[in-house]
């Protein structure tokens, strides 16, 4: 055990040296999430869809910090793309300590996504548990088998979402859009997000002896352009009164990720402003 004066407090936050990849990283809170790993010292992996995107967030992080960055394509939704992926960050730096599972599917077809409960179709809803649910299967054990090889442990972190955790309220839609369309949050989105946070808990355990640590992000309502109307009927609903900024989920990650949460394994950390303390 170290004695008080041994252990340097600071120095559990420091992830320099860590190699992290962080899957939908070119994303709206993914390019927040890679800024933040970059910045505070580890050698970043974008792993995005949009290779170019990645690429070109990879370029800037790089020179902004001064830090190793690369960006890779990947299909999440495909093991073959996945293991790829993995060799790939594996042949760059040698090894793999952290991971941030945060990739997730929309669609591209909007009014598939948002369609009523009802009327939803069976094709819709396993495209994007493809997705958000497979490729959160799929990263998760190929990462995983990498770092059980490497017997060094490590740190997976997974996004889910608060409506994983609770109902949506309905009410806050009417009249609300975002980037000028009507929205929701559609059934098959809460159903993959909930399931996250019970693949977290499972891979906790399962890999706790290993010294690999599994948990989940889940973030509240984060500004990205929905309308005024959503955002007052969002913000009336929670009770700091406003919507996250897509930076305030940084601190959340860093600390999952570094040694300063060496102690924490299949937890789910909310980031909602209290929503769900009501």
């Amino acid at each position: 055990m170290c004695l008080m004066s041994e252990l340097s407090y600071r120095k559990l936050y420091a992830l320099e040296g860590k190699v992290a990849v962080v899957t939908g990283g070119a994303g709206i809170l993914g390019q927040h999430f890679c800024s933040g790993l970059a910045e505070s010292g580890a050698r970043v992996a974008i792993v995005d869809m949009l290779e170019d995107k990645a690429k070109a967030l990879a370029g800037v992080l790089a020179d902004r910090y001064k830090a190793d960055v690369i960006g890779i394509g990947c299909d999440v939704s495909s093991p073959a793309s996945v293991h790829e992926m993995v060799r790939c960050v594996v042949a760059e730096f040698g090894e793999l300590n952290v991971l941030h599972n945060n990739a997730a599917a929309k669609s591209d077809d909007l009014d598939a996504f948002f369609a009523p409960f009802e009327e939803y179709s069976l094709d819709q809803w396993r495209k994007i548990m493809a997705v958000n649910l497979d490729g959160m299967f799929l990263v998760a054990q190929a990462v995983g088998k990498q770092m059980v090889a490497q017997g060094k442990g490590g740190s997976m972190i997974q996004t889910a979402s608060i409506y994983g955790m609770m109902a949506p309220d309905h009410r806050i839609y009417e009249g609300s859009s975002y980037r000028g369309r009507a929205i929701n949050t559609p059934a098959v989105y809460s159903a993959s997000k909930a399931a996250v946070i019970g693949l977290t808990k499972y891979l906790a355990t399962y890999w706790a002896d290993k010294g690999i640590r599994v948990n989940t992000l889940t973030p509240g309502g984060t500004e990205s352009g929905q309308n005024e109307e959503f955002n007052r009927r969002y913000s009336a609903r929670v009770p700091m009164n406003r919507m996250a900024a897509a930076h305030e989920m940084v601190g959340a990650l860093l600390y999952l990720a570094s040694d300063a949460s060496s102690y924490v394994t299949g937890q789910n950390i909310i980031v909602d402003g209290g929503l769900s303390a009501w």
